[in-house]
């Protein structure tokens, strides 16, 4: 057992163990920039013999799997790290069944790494059917109205269960608008909640098997994204995510909340914006030195019938592609450009056809794994600029309107 540092509910903590050393305890995940290119950089997480190259892009599988497109599909596109959520495999299937399977690899049949969500931005999502407590959070299922009880240490707990590589701390996310005052008492809870996790997850005997990352929060308040980053990074995690944006705020105030948290971050740990984003914020938040990105865009998008492509979106299932024998992209090279059209697709959302969904899902994936390879590929070669400049103003000649 590794002794706590400090007292669990105190909310403070000791000084960041971890630097990447031989006597790290956090070196369980190790994290190092293979070249940066400005504040653009790519790196290299190694973590239970798992390899992830960065700049990353995560499949969102909330509840075990990636909508539309089963594990080994996700897999062949190259996707080495995807992302499950505690909250939905807490209420269902439960500990019980994947802890029966063998842990969420074997239970879901995949290979690469997973990072699970702490599940605290769908309990706080639940509004009127949650109440923060000292202890924690209580909340109701929103399948059959149950009442359950998350606690830093029980989320924790959960995704050691869970096996998964990396876990997140439970935090609060302030919702937009919020008031100086609310926010600022939203993160002080997160950072009492982080410094109990941390301390659960050093006294756990799967403590070198799963990493933990820290959540930065505090709105569009600059000085407490700031208050936020130093005193999780006092704690020391293995990583850490900039939680709570894209729910809302001016595209600017999100920008400049990633700038002012990556700016107290250090340069040895991943960095993961949690939720983003578009294809145009791949870019944006790499240029900021971001590494690990998820969003549910590609899936959700792809089911509705907007493919993402080179020159911007196309909505597939409108009027104009009836008679367009052209690949969802001409410039791409996912299976389902090389044998499908545009106009078939089309047709495929019309008729009901489960594949429309499936061949869409699987194009706007590799589109968006492609882009975090294809820039990982400049940085290191040292024309990242060009990139960026250059697949930005391709991607505008498109449909902007249709990625909303």
């Amino acid at each position: 057992m590794i002794p706590a540092h400090n007292d669990s509910r105190s909310g403070e903590c000791g000084p960041d163990l971890g630097q990447g050393g031989e006597s790290d305890p956090a070196a369980r995940l190790r994290f190092s920039v293979d070249a940066a290119d400005g504040s653009a950089r790519a790196g290299t997480i190694v973590i239970n013999g798992r390899r992830i190259e960065t700049p990353v892009f995560m499949p969102v599988g909330t509840a075990g799997s990636v909508k539309a497109l089963p594990p080994h599909d996700v897999e062949s596109l190259g996707a080495t790290i995807c992302l499950g959520n505690t909250y939905h495999l807490y209420l269902r299937p439960g500990a019980e069944v994947i802890r029966g399977a063998g842990g969420l690899h074997r239970f879901i049949g995949w290979n690469g790494a997973i990072l699970t969500d702490s599940g605290g931005f769908q309990v706080f999502s639940l509004q009127e059917l949650r109440r923060v407590t000292a202890e924690g959070v209580r909340f109701r299922s929103h399948l059959d109205g149950s009442e359950h009880l998350f606690t830093p240490e029980s989320v924790v707990d959960f995704q050691f269960e869970l096996g998964v590589d990396i876990a997140m701390v439970l935090d609060v996310c302030s919702p937009y608008p919020a008031s100086h005052s609310d926010a600022a008492a939203d993160l002080e809870v997160t950072l009492g909640w982080a410094a109990r996790s941390r301390d659960r997850h050093r006294s756990a005997v799967d403590y070198t098997t799963t990493a933990l990352f820290g959540i930065v929060q505090g709105s569009v308040y600059e000085d407490l994204r700031r208050h936020s980053a130093r005193a999780l990074l006092a704690c020391g995690f293995d990583g850490y995510a900039i939680g709570g944006l894209s729910v809302g705020e001016p595209k600017e105030a999100m920008w400049e909340m990633t700038e002012a948290t990556v700016a107290e971050l250090p340069d040895v740990r991943p960095r993961y914006l949690m939720g983003v984003g578009t294809p145009e914020d791949l870019i944006m938040g790499i240029e900021r030195g971001i590494d690990m990105f998820d969003c549910v865009l590609p899936t959700r998008n792809a089911r509705n019938g907007t493919a993402f492509t080179s020159h911007g979106p196309v909505p597939v299932k409108a009027a104009r592609y009836a008679r367009d024998f052209d690949p969802l992209d001409p410039e791409c090279d996912c299976l389902t450009c090389r044998r499908h059209s545009r106009a078939y697709i089309r047709h495929l959302f019309n008729a009901g056809e489960i594949s429309a969904m499936m061949l869409t899902t699987r194009h706007n994936l590799h589109f968006y794994l492609t882009i975090v390879r294809r820039a990982r590929r400049a940085i290191m070669d040292g024309r990242w600029q060009i990139f960026a400049r250059e697949f930005l103003a391709a991607y505008a000649e498109g449909d902007s309107a249709a990625t909303q």
